[in-house]
């Protein structure tokens, strides 16, 4: 029942996949490079500083970020994309040249939150579904997933190195270099949007919240991607200062660390990513990491460190950490209404930046009153608390949601043409919204893609 789809994308899309990959990582990188390099800087840089005002300052971006991401999306909406995304990354560099003149952990918060609140992400998703047609939308989203990911991995080994060379002042003014960069692309790069709508795929509708908030296992995958970010930016409080006391590393050679975990945790999650999507074992899969996860964290209070335990439990973690990163947006599509994909990903975004903000705050106090195990301790409570509450989740079916447009639909049409599409192989929910013109599915894409969806909607309303 597939019909053969074009093979590869065309040289604009493929422009606005990679432009836009780009941009997401001089966002990325800006953000994470400091993680490594942070806690050791502020101890020496400021005098009388706390464990709590460095845990805010490595996550209060998340709280801007957070309030920010879905506004920024409304007000593309009304005027522009590019003109959102340019003065979202010219924001993001005013808050890292603040960070990098700051002479007060005060200073280095405010920068920190001026950072997070140039919150484009939610922009730049909905210019990949503006710029790429349907049929190579998965693939779109895809590179740009793979792309965050991996600046996520090169900030951790960056960071260290660039301190080593600039400090971590020059670390900040690297990034505003970033920023201006990022802008660039959106300029010269990033292809423009000749017709711009409203992404119900990459955008949040305020008028689903409330029954989005209400899903149960929607809050589950929320409260998931909250502690996942929260234990990562808890951990990066202290991390930095054990690597330093119990490793014997000084902060210029963690990279040393980081590099290879980094590399060998990508290629040791590949085959549980296989089992999970490809065996039907997601849940399980999923909830083994959760508990690995915690597991670490609990290993890391009550082992005594050493390079090579060190080494090993990062390890195991980042494996672990890895695996979730990528499986919970994929459940987040699985588990979600089909015309609610927008709002659902704009909801678990909000929540991995509060996750973030709380994670570094929290993470912060347990340090301060209660030493490097208490921030372990911290975080393995709330992976736990984690566990428990992904162990009652649905088992998620391997579907994906795709749409397609349909034209000339009468209201008296709707019930016939979901009743036809329904009996469709291989699709599971339509949402016919005649005011959009267009159909939403949920879909086994083994089975059916969108250019067949399109010619059989055709075919339907001619019969």
């Amino acid at each position: 029942m597939i019909t053969e789809q074009p093979h590869a994308m065309s040289p604009t899309e493929r422009r606005a996949a990679f432009s836009i990959a780009g941009i997401f990582s001089t966002r990325m990188l800006g953000l994470f490079m400091i993680f490594p390099v942070f806690a050791l800087f502020a101890e020496s840089e400021f005098t009388g500083i706390t464990g709590l005002q460095i845990g805010i300052a490595m996550g209060i971006y998340g709280l801007t970020q957070a309030f920010l991401q879905i506004p920024y999306g409304m007000l593309s909406d009304k005027y522009g994309r590019k003109p959102l995304i340019i003065a979202g990354m010219f924001v993001f560099m005013i808050g890292s040249i603040i960070c990098a003149m700051a002479d007060s952990i005060e200073m280095m918060i405010v920068g920190r939150a001026i950072q997070g609140m140039g919150a484009v992400a939610a922009v730049l998703m909905a210019s990949v579904a503006d710029l790429v047609t349907e049929q190579f939308r998965l693939r779109a989203m895809s590179i740009v997933g793979i792309t965050i990911g991996l600046s996520f991995t090169l900030s951790l080994v960056a960071g260290p190195l660039l301190a080593s060379w600039f400090g971590v002042r020059g670390i900040f003014w690297i990034i505003a270099l970033l920023a201006i960069i990022g802008m660039l692309l959106v300029k010269f790069a990033m292809p423009d949007i000749k017709q711009q709508s409203f992404q119900r795929e990459a955008e949040a509708d305020p008028s689903q919240f409330k029954e989005i908030l209400k899903h149960p296992q929607l809050l589950r995958l929320d409260f998931g991607v909250f502690v996942l970010h929260a234990i990562l930016t808890a951990m990066f409080v202290v991390m930095p200062l054990t690597l330093r006391d119990s490793a014997g590393l000084e902060s210029t050679e963690h990279w040393l660390i980081y590099l290879p975990v980094m590399l060998l945790s990508f290629a040791l999650m590949v085959p549980f990513i296989i089992q999970a999507e490809s065996k039907g074992k997601m849940k399980s899969v999923f909830v083994g990491a959760i508990a690995t996860l915690t597991l670490m964290q609990l290993s890391f209070a009550f082992i005594e460190p050493s390079f090579w335990i060190l080494f090993f439990l990062l390890l195991i973690f980042f494996t672990a950490f890895n695996l979730l990163e990528a499986s919970l947006p994929s459940l987040v599509v699985k588990l979600s209404p089909a015309d609610k994909k927008g709002t659902a990903s704009g909801i678990y975004s909000t929540s991995q930046f509060l996750g973030a903000a709380i994670g570094g705050a929290l993470g912060g106090y347990f340090y301060q009153h209660y030493g490097y195990n208490g921030v372990f301790i911290f975080t393995a409570t709330i992976g736990g608390l984690w566990v428990l509450a992904a162990i009652s989740m649905e088992k998620p079916l391997p579907l994906s949601i795709a749409s397609v447009p349909i034209f000339d639909l009468k209201e008296e049409e709707i019930q016939s043409i979901q009743d036809k599409l329904m009996a469709y192989e291989g699709i599971y929910e339509v949402v016919v919204l005649p005011e959009e013109q267009r159909v939403y599915f949920k879909i086994d894409r083994k089975l059916v893609n969108e250019v067949g969806l399109i010619d059989y909607i055709e075919q339907t309303q001619k019969s």
